[in-house]
């Protein structure tokens, strides 16, 4: 056996499913980078019961994702620098770990920042006004990207007029810095596949997508929901809560969804985000990136 590829050529993997791939060596998944139509990510919020009970520090989170989990790209939640969006000495050092340990910085996820879809112009403008430290903070740490919600209290087309008109702005805005604005379905009309497509079709901004998340989908198919909006997507969220005596997740078909996001032609990352009660977040991280990586062999 010279390599993976050529072992799982000789084994027939690309037809194999996850339950007979649980028994492959686990050295044959020991690295993801370079490997699979897509790339891993670790999103903070993987972590974030940890982080909130201060064992450990946001400066720490990429050191972390490398050493520990073998990850070589973070998304990072404001929610944990949430005071550091203009401090170039902070993000110089967030920089300077990142770069350290050979860690991309992908994106951030934005919240607490107001409603791009509040149905009253002057508290959704200045809820827009409100990201836009946060696009700076972005392109200063070399992210592509910051993940923002849809939210707003009213019909659905209420909802949508304004949340097209927030993205829309917002959009304009991070453009001047080449930085992207991609929606995650996070609740309440969001989590309508549909309804989020549509408003990202009507914004119509190169820069303006999604970010599918694979769990975030409640009264809405969630294979219906990533495929409606795989084409807009700029990011992928690998959501997973439980996991089954194969490591397969017990909600969520891994082959299939991920066979939805490689169809619509994704190479970008994917972010691991463990939101589970049962493992501890060091297990359920663990396990999220060998089931990506087991459905990574599958798909190649």
């Amino acid at each position: 056996m010279s390599n993976r590829r050529e072992f799982l050529k000789q084994m027939g993997a690309g037809a194999l499913g996850l339950t007979a791939l649980s028994n492959l060596p686990l050295d044959l998944f020991a690295s993801s980078k370079g490997k699979y139509f897509f790339d891993i990510s670790l999103a903070q919020w993987s972590l974030h019961k940890t982080l909130f009970a201060k064992q450990l520090d946001n400066l720490d989170f990429a050191e972390t994702a490398a050493k520990k989990y073998g990850i070589y790209a973070v998304e990072y939640v404001n929610q944990f620098f949430k005071d550091k969006a203009n401090d170039k000495a902070y993000l110089n050092e967030m920089i300077k770990r990142a770069k350290d340990n050979g860690v991309k910085n992908v994106l951030i996820m934005i919240d607490g920042e107001g409603d791009l879809g509040d149905l009253d112009d002057t508290v959704r403008n200045k809820a827009v006004e409100n990201h836009y430290k946060w696009v700076e903070a972005a392109k200063y740490l070399g992210c592509h990207a910051i993940r923002v919600n849809a939210r707003g209290e009213g019909t659905p087309e209420e909802v949508k007029d304004a949340a097209v008109q927030g993205l829309g702005k917002l959009s304009d805005f991070a453009a001047k810095s080449k930085i992207s604005v991609i929606v995650e379905n996070h609740g309440g009309i969001s989590s309508d596949g549909q309804w989020l497509s549509s408003v990202l079709k009507q914004v119509g901004k190169k820069n303006c997508g999604s970010l599918p998340d694979f769990g975030n989908f409640y009264e809405y198919d969630r294979y219906q929901g990533v495929t409606d909006l795989m084409p807009l997507a700029k990011g992928v969220s690998a959501k997973t809560h439980d996991f089954d005596s194969e490591g397969n997740e017990t909600q969520i078909d891994y082959l299939r969804m991920m066979k939805i996001v490689k169809d619509a032609g994704y190479k970008g990352h994917v972010g691991i985000e463990y939101e589970g009660s049962k493992l501890s977040e060091d297990e359920g991280i663990k396990k999220t990136k060998l089931l990506l990586e087991k459905v990574g062999v599958a798909l190649s």
